[in-house]
């Protein structure tokens, strides 16, 4: 390596190092944890915890796929709000809305997610 590109090497490396914006996904969502919080274009958004995981569990038949609701801290320029998302429901929040589009690891039947391995995509539609 040359001397004269060590200096950018040095730049880049720290740059990467204070980048914390999760990434995109294909349908334009972001990913998250629980106390996480995500700029959507628009809302700042931290999901707090989850008021229900009703999905159906791999490897097993149901009837119903069931849902995810989320008690979720909503931050907007005109304030902060709590707000509960459901996977089924968008939230209308200003001109737009926010969708919980899909969460994972998938619940399985035999083992209880932690807190702390639940991650959820998050859409922000709209503008602010």
């Amino acid at each position: 390596m040359t001397p004269s590109l060590l200096p950018s090497l040095a730049i880049c490396l720290a740059l990467a190092g204070c980048v914390t914006a999760p990434p995109v996904n294909a349908n334009g969502s972001s990913e998250v944890r629980l106390g996480q919080s995500v700029n959507l274009g628009g809302p700042k958004v931290t999901p707090i915890r989850v008021l229900e995981d009703s999905r159906c569990p791999i490897e097993t038949d149901c009837f119903w796929a069931g849902r995810v609701r989320l008690e979720v801290k909503v931050e907007l320029g005109s304030g902060v709000s709590v707000q509960e998302l459901a996977s089924d429901k968008p939230l209308a929040i200003a001109d737009g809305t926010l969708e919980l589009l899909g969460t994972m690891p998938p619940r399985n039947a035999k083992h209880a997610i932690e807190p702390g391995d639940y991650r959820f995509a998050l859409k922000f539609s709209g503008g602010l």
